[in-house]
Formats: structure tokens, sequence, C-alpha cells
């Protein structure tokens, strides 16, 4: 099962646009706060899906669940595809909404299923970290074809339908899996019995005083990464642009005929190939750090919450020094950090989690995360937009995250000694 669950993850990142989603955007003359509220409608409608879906996979069945969600991918990247304008994104980022939230906490909820009839439920950091790792290391493989084919069809609109590819046969993987980790499926369920069965999980999530600051944590972490961590792109596009001018003003270059989304790529791939690189060991090692700081996992989350706070003081200073390969840096050292906290979230949360509400807790915990994202996204959007006066390559324009995320990462860390660790 460990193979299966780690392909699941490797098939699972075959999302060739990705690094790319956000140029896609401005290509098609979207401003970042237009950018922002696709993001922040994708977040909205995942929010409204999510908490029920979680209580679907829980009553009828998790696997199912997946299914359902693999084949709303499916269906997301294809429309994609087709939008020639602007208004289509807008029900293909619905489609892909629905992938979401069938997905998320129900594939964790299964994994840990396993673990607990395996009688390795003391793994789960570890073995959530190993299949993570090869989540990440199918996004470096997409880096690698995605930009392979950008750079050689020069647009990003075929690699939405390549994405598909990959999507179906992690549909084929996902039906291999075992019965059992559907879970005890519920033979007639109506809407009541989901509404119930998701009002437990949120009365516990709220009232039990461990989930609740886990909720606080991950709406305060993973909000921000999540609003703000596709401005790597732009970021990447304006040092690619600022390079080879350069290069193009001192002395003749093969790349002289190439257009910009060309050199663009040229960029954009080893970075995104490195930061997934990163990522993946980062996600294997989580446990590590976990027993390098005395096998406990709230102190392990304290340190990530002041390392956290530096990068984004980081990020500041590259942004009003303007040294853009100081604020390249401060995201691609977030995103590692993102990974060793993930693992280390989702095994405190289950720690504090009945059993039996395994999937819709960790899809509260997902839609608590996204509640965030729906208010910083457009707010992130508008204030660059405010900042660089329509300018994208612009230097020095995304100081307004690096501000609002020190900010929280510092007053996360200052109240993290008071709170309780998960027993």
């Amino acid at each position: 099962m460990l193979f299966r669950f780690s392909l699941y993850g490797f098939l699972k990142n075959q999302r060739y646009f990705e690094p790319f989603l956000i140029l896609a955007f401005v290509e098609k003359g979207m401003s970042f706060f237009a950018i922002g509220a696709l993001i922040a409608c994708r977040e909205i409608a995942t929010n409204v899906l999510e908490i029920p879906s979680g209580s679907i996979a829980d009553l009828l069945g998790r696997r199912r669940s997946m299914l359902l969600s693999f084949g709303a991918y499916l269906c997301s990247f294809v429309v994609f595809w087709l939008a020639d304008e602007q208004w289509l994104l807008w029900p293909a980022m619905f489609l892909f909404a629905i992938g979401e939230a069938f997905r998320t906490g129900t594939h964790k909820s299964m994994i840990f299923e396993w673990l607990r009839r395996e009688g390795r439920s003391d793994e789960k950091t570890k073995i959530y970290g190993h299949t993570r790792s090869w989540s990440k290391f199918g996004s470096a493989a997409s880096v690698v074809i995605g930009a392979g084919l950008v750079f050689w069809l020069d647009s990003y609109a075929a690699v939405f339908l390549l994405s598909a590819v990959p999507t179906a046969l992690n549909l084929i993987n996902l039906g291999s899996y075992p019965k059992y980790l559907d879970g005890e499926p519920v033979a007639a369920v109506g809407w009541r019995k989901v509404w119930q069965h998701s009002r437990s999980a949120i009365v516990e999530a709220v009232q039990k005083p461990q989930l609740r600051r886990l909720m606080t944590e991950s709406m305060s972490f993973e909000g921000v990464f999540h609003a703000s961590k596709d401005y790597l792109q732009p970021l990447l596009a304006a040092a690619a642009t600022a390079w080879f001018a350069v290069q193009l003003d001192t002395e003749p270059s093969v790349t002289s005929g190439w257009s910009e989304l060309q050199r663009t790529t040229l960029l954009i791939a080893p970075v995104y190939l490195c930061l997934h690189l990163l990522s993946a060991i980062a996600s294997r090692r989580a446990h590590r750090l976990v027993t390098a700081v005395g096998g406990e996992e709230s102190r392990a989350a304290r340190l990530l919450w002041s390392l956290t706070a530096g990068l984004f003081v980081g990020l500041l200073v590259g942004e009003l020094t303007q040294i853009v390969a100081v604020s390249i840096a401060a995201f691609v050292l977030l995103h590692v950090v993102q990974n060793l906290w993930r693992p280390i979230l989702i095994s405190r949360i289950d720690l504090a989690t009945d059993n039996a509400n395994s999937a819709v807790t960790l899809s509260v915990e997902s839609q608590a995360r996204r509640m965030a994202t729906i208010v910083l996204a457009p707010l992130f959007g508008f204030a660059i937009d405010a900042t660089s006066r329509g300018d994208a390559n612009q230097a020095g324009i995304y100081w307004p995250i690096a501000v609002v995320g020190a900010t929280i990462a510092i007053l996360m860390r200052l109240t993290a000694s008071r709170a309780a660790t998960p027993a």
C-alpha cells in the first residue's frame, strides 16, 4: 500500500501548468486583483463543498469520494484548455474546486486508517512525510515536463489538457485500493445525516482547545502561504526579463530569437525543480526534526514559526532593497519550511481527533486554511496592483505579503508556548 499511496502523490502532482498558472492568467489580460478574486472564488467553492464532502467520504466511502474528485479534475483541465475567453476560467476553477473539496483530508484519512490497521499509528509523521515527498518528486518531474512543453509549444494552453493524462492514470490507481479503506460506509445516507456528522466535527474543532489552536495555526501558516506562494512566478519572470536584457545588450545570444515566454521558462524550470526537490527532502525528513527537538511535535512547530518569521523578514528586506535574488530565495525557502510544517501539523491534528471523524476533521482544517486564503488572496492582489501600477515586472512590489506574513508568524510564535500539546 505504501507504494500505491506514493504513486498517488506522484501522479496527483503532474500538473504541468502549475509553475506558470499566474503567468497564464496574466497572459489572458487579468489584473492581479482579478487573479486574486479567481483564487478566492476557488477557495469559497471548495469551502462550501469541503465539510459536506468530508462527511460524505466518512459515511459513503473514502475511496469513492477520491474517484469523484479526480473525475472533476479531468473535466476542469479540459475546460482550462478550451478557455479562450476569461469567463471560461470561472467554471474551470469551479470544477477544480470540486476536485479539491472531495480530495483534501480524504486521502490522508485513508493513510491513517491503513496505519491503524497495520499497528503503525506511531509512524504518522514519518509515513505521511514519505508519501508527501513523492508528491514533491512528482512536482519536480512535472516542472521538467511542463517547462519542456511550454518552451516547445510557446504557449500555456496545451499543458492544461496534457495534465489530464496522469489524472486518468491516478483514477486507475485509486480504483485498485482495497475496499476496507472506504472506512465503514453507511448503507442509507441523507443530507440530514451528512449535516449531523459535519456539525459534530465542527463543534469538536471549536470546543476542543487543542484542535482550536491547531485550526488557528493552520489558518495563519497555510492561509498566508497559499495566498502568496505563486507570486514567485512573476518574480522569476521579472528576473528573467532583466537578465536576458543585459545579455542581449552585451553580446549576441542564441536566445535572441526566442520569445519572452520561452526565456522566462528557462529560469522558472530550474528554480521550481530545485524548490520541489528540496520540498521532497523536507517532507521526508520532517519526522527527524521532531526527533531532534526531543520527540515533541509542538516544539518542532514553534521552531518552524521562528524560521517562518525570519523568512518573511528576509522577503521584506529583498523587496525594500529591490534585490530580486533575496526575494526569490525567501519564497523558495518558505516552500521548504511549509513541507516540514505540513506533516507535523497533520500528525498533531490526527492525535487530537476522534478516529470516526478523521476525514471530516481534516476537511475542517483544510476549510479553515481556505478561509484565510479567501480573505488574503484578493487583498494581496489589490495591494500589489496598487504598488505596481499595473507593471508586473516592477521590482519591490511584493512587500505587503512580507509585512502580513512576518506579523502573523511572530504572533503565532509568541503565543505558541501557551498552546497545549494534543494528547
